[in-house]
């Protein structure tokens, strides 16, 4: 953990829908669709690793999400290079400004 780093500090800006000792997934206080953040302070996972990341993201969009396309997972890390992290984003888009929640949570 590096005290600079925003993933590391894990501040709870937004909605946080998973937490283990492995990651936790928020929504995106920027771009509004849900993130996995690696607890560990580094950018390169191994790929079992990051595999496991991606399928938890995966299902919290399937409990959450309703992409109406379905989503990509989008893991170019552009403002915080140095820390893995990932984005469910919906196919064909980038935000989720207007994205429809599941569960009577939030709808568009």
């Amino acid at each position: 953990m590096t005290e600079h780093c925003l993933l590391c500090r894990a501040e709870r800006l937004t909605e946080w829908f998973h937490e283990d000792e492995h990651c936790w997934i928020a929504e995106c206080e920027q771009c509004y669709v849900p993130m996995v953040v690696w607890k560990v302070h580094d950018p390169v996972p191994p790929a079992g690793v990051r595999d496991d990341l991606v399928a938890r993201l995966g299902a919290i969009v399937a409990e959450h999400y309703d992409f109406a396309d379905g989503h990509y997972v989008d893991d170019n890390m552009r403002s915080i290079p140095d820390h893995y992290h990932a984005h469910a984003r919906p196919r064909g888009g980038f935000f989720g400004h207007g994205l429809r929640r599941v569960r009577g949570k939030l709808t568009g």
